[in-house]
């Protein structure tokens, strides 16, 4: 199976922060800047965060999860790590065979009771 691919164009045009918010340019600030005003151009500088609704149209594009400008850190599930999901497997198999071991002990006394 292919894998996806993740929109080369969309990543010329913003930087992703390590907390998964998405920085992009400002429009309006390459050409024709002679009638803008200084605090406008000076605004126009700067780079900005996404929002929130933007943010989650490019997940599509990007192929991971993002977040946007007003999503708290914990908007975002982390993947756990290999050996995180290794432990949390190991419990959860642990927790059924502990569930399941009485279980089929009381059937077997029940069998042991009709064979006599």
């Amino acid at each position: 199976m292919s894998k996806n691919k993740s929109h080369k164009g969309l990543l010329k045009r913003i930087r992703i922060s390590k907390t998964g918010k998405i920085r992009h340019k400002s429009a309006n600030f390459k050409h024709l800047r002679s009638h803008k005003s200084g605090q406008r151009l000076r605004r126009l500088r700067k780079g900005s965060y996404m929002a929130s609704a933007d943010s989650k149209r490019l997940e599509k594009l990007l192929f991971r999860r993002l977040r946007g400008r007003t999503q708290p850190r914990a908007a975002i599930r982390k993947s756990p790590s290999p050996a995180e999901s290794k432990a949390r497997k190991e419990a959860k198999a642990a927790a059924l065979a502990a569930t399941t071991a009485p279980a089929k002990a009381a059937p077997a006394k029940k069998t042991a009771k009709a064979a006599k």
